[in-house]
């Protein structure tokens, strides 16, 4: 806990009580898709003996010798508030294993968790510059939930394979089988970090500094010329804005990315904790570790199929409406393509006269309603 002192010049807050969560699951916060995946990958029989059998090929042995001789290893001689920091992230998640931080020089705010048998947090000079105490705490709760939840074994697997894609760009249709998989990967991973901000939430139980450390990792250290509340109308502008072609602009964006864009983490951070889900974790309901094994994959899934449904349906998006109108059976979607794009946005002309009559006679009264959905 904070003792009031000043650490490398970062004032620290006086110490407060944080509720702990003894035996939690990390499908307690877990984005819908991401807990899929993993329950199905805890599932399969050998997975994990498989990917520490890569780590011959992985290039972690050199990552961890890279950080060791080229970086400054938190402990309690050296960045000692970082380190008071991960131990608490790990005793409220009860992360029984403390993993190995360092800090290293780099200017651009940034952390990672990689790692194939055990987890290592790396966070820049940039990050610890940037951010006050209990925002640089919410980023090391969600490096702890990555670790907690396993994430830095496939993040460390899709570095891998992003390296192998540029190295068999040569060959005949190479690249494109290992870039599909690159794909599906970061669609994941960026699930995976919704589902991290949610731990960092839960270590920091301050929502309003997590949100302050996303607006600061957007837009730097000019705090008093950012407002949360303005911040979170970019996303709503962002999610709703435009026609057809800024929605496959979006998608385009997003792909290459590992990370959803730091207005939509802000967005989607405020409304889980505006949720019961989050409420219940705080009561103290929540999925235990010890129950993981008897997770069912299939109850995942449909969670996972839900989630994204639910996003379909009540998104603002363009493209996602267009695609919920269809799914409902709503619109006349051949008038909506002759009169082009702004045909998806706008709203829907009125008919000169009244609608025309069926071709055919009306179905008789035996003649069972017809389901357009």
């Amino acid at each position: 806990m904070s003792d009031g002192h000043q650490h490398n010049g970062h004032e620290s807050v006086p110490s407060r009580q944080r509720r702990r969560f003894p035996g939690i699951s990390s499908r307690a916060y877990e984005h819908p898709a991401d807990r899929s995946a993993l329950v199905a990958l805890r599932k399969l029989s050998g997975f994990d003996t498989v990917f520490k059998a890569l780590s011959g090929l992985l290039p972690e042995r050199s990552l961890r010798l890279l950080f060791l001789s080229d970086s400054v290893r938190v402990s309690d001689r050296q960045f000692a508030h970082l380190n008071d920091m991960l131990r608490d992230a790990c005793y409220i998640l009860d992360l029984e294993k403390v993993p190995p931080m360092y800090v290293n020089q780099d200017p651009n705010p940034n952390a990672m968790c990689i790692g194939l048998d055990e987890p290592i947090i790396v966070v820049t000079t940039g990050l610890v510059e940037l951010l006050d105490e209990e925002e640089m705490r919410a980023v090391v709760g969600h490096e702890v939930g990555h670790a907690l939840s396993g994430h830095a074994v496939y993040r460390t697997v899709l570095l891998f394979l992003t390296s192998l894609a540029v190295r068999v760009a040569w060959i005949p249709l190479g690249n494109v089988a290992i870039m599909a998989i690159v794909t599906a990967l970061r669609e994941w991973f960026r699930k995976s970090e919704l589902s991290a901000d949610r731990a960092g939430l839960l270590v920091g139980q301050d929502l309003q500094a997590s949100m302050r450390g996303l607006m600061k990792i957007a837009g730097g250290n000019h705090l008093h010329e950012m407002n949360v509340d303005a911040f979170l109308e970019q996303a709503e502008e962002y999610e709703s804005g435009g026609d057809l072609r800024d929605s496959v602009l979006k998608i385009l964006n997003v792909l290459p990315r590992t990370h959803p864009f730091t207005t939509v983490r802000a967005a989607e951070l405020k409304k889980w904790e505006a949720s019961r889900d989050f409420q219940r974790i705080m009561d103290g309901h929540y999925p235990r570790r010890d129950e993981d094994k008897d997770a069912s994959v299939r109850d995942s899934w449909r969670e996972s199929a839900s989630a994204y449904a639910g996003e379909v349906k009540n998104s603002k998006d363009p493209l996602m409406k267009l695609v919920n109108d269809i799914a409902g059976g709503a619109g006349d979607l051949g008038d909506r393509v002759r009169r082009g794009f702004g045909g998806f946005t706008g709203p829907k002309p009125a008919p000169d006269g009244p609608p025309p009559a069926p071709d055919g006679p009306p179905p008789s009264g035996d003649e069972p309603p017809r389901d357009n959905t």
